[in-house]
């Protein structure tokens, strides 16, 4: 399938490594325009020399903190001088710590809002103006299964996910007569480095074999494996595209059948 996402412009938050680094290459395999961006600058110029080395895709990397506004406004006016336009924005960051109510001051609490959802706003704001002017873009959010099941231990991830989820429905219908789409991305368990270092961790703490630990992982899932990255990136390439023009204020799960919940 056609995705027309070539010659598309394309932000994507949190793009070095994981999650964000694959959709950045899918969208880059499909021929979009890319504007990649995360925190650490090493990190963001290795990721966008190898989309380029892989794809032959036109890639801007730039330095942005989410919680920082004059950062989200940078990124968006950098892309903006050197493409031109915006089609498409996928937000991603990494969630508020773990912790429950009783270890959590309003330092925490603000810190997570300024992280999880005002990262989100201040992200919208500075690139919806410019899909409204074509009338035309698409929003795309990587949250987690604790909007749909909240997670022990992770009050704070619960509490502003769900409220992100809930700002994306709004907007979906607000923004619907300007043509831009929003959608959000839940992802399970996906084989990044990440994943590996929780395993290895938990590895430790069960007093188990790396293979012992996933194992028990994947009698969990009902696909019986961990996701590839680049199969939640396809996803997102998809809902960002053209081809899912039909497609908002939804929320999307990619677990292998994990989650029990219905809605």
């Amino acid at each position: 399938m056609d995705l027309g996402l070539k010659n598309k412009v394309m932000m994507v938050a949190a793009s070095s490594s994981g999650l964000g680094f694959a959709v950045a290459r899918n969208l880059a395999l499909e021929g979009a325009r890319l504007s990649i961006a995360s925190r650490n600058p090493t990190n963001i110029q290795n990721a966008a020399a190898r989309i380029i080395n892989e794809t032959g895709a036109e890639v801007l990397p730039h330095v942005m903190d989410v919680k920082d506004p004059a950062s989200i406004a940078s990124w968006t006016h950098k892309t903006m001088d050197t493409y031109g336009s915006v089609d498409g924005l996928l937000i991603n960051a990494g969630g508020p710590p773990s912790g429950r109510f009783d270890d959590l001051d309003d330092s925490r609490w603000n810190e997570a809002f300024e992280l999880t959802m005002m990262g989100t706003v201040r992200l919208i704001r500075e690139v919806v103006p410019h899909m409204i002017k074509v009338k035309h873009g698409s929003i795309l959010t990587i949250t987690s299964i604790s909007i749909k099941e909240p997670i022990d231990n992770l009050l704070l991830s619960n509490v502003m996910r769900s409220g992100v989820t809930s700002l994306l429905k709004s907007l979906s219908t607000d923004f619907a007569r300007y043509g831009i789409r929003v959608n959000n991305l839940v992802p399970g368990l996906f084989a990044t480095d990440r994943l590996q270092s929780l395993d290895l961790i938990n590895s430790g703490e069960w007093r188990m074999t790396l293979e012992e630990v996933r194992k028990i992982n994947f009698s969990n899932i009902p696909l019986g494996r961990y996701g590839d990255p680049d199969e939640f990136g396809k996803a997102a390439a998809f809902l960002l595209s053209d081809a899912a023009s039909y497609v908002t204020g939804e929320t999307f799960i990619i677990d292998g059948g994990k989650t029990r919940t219905v809605w």
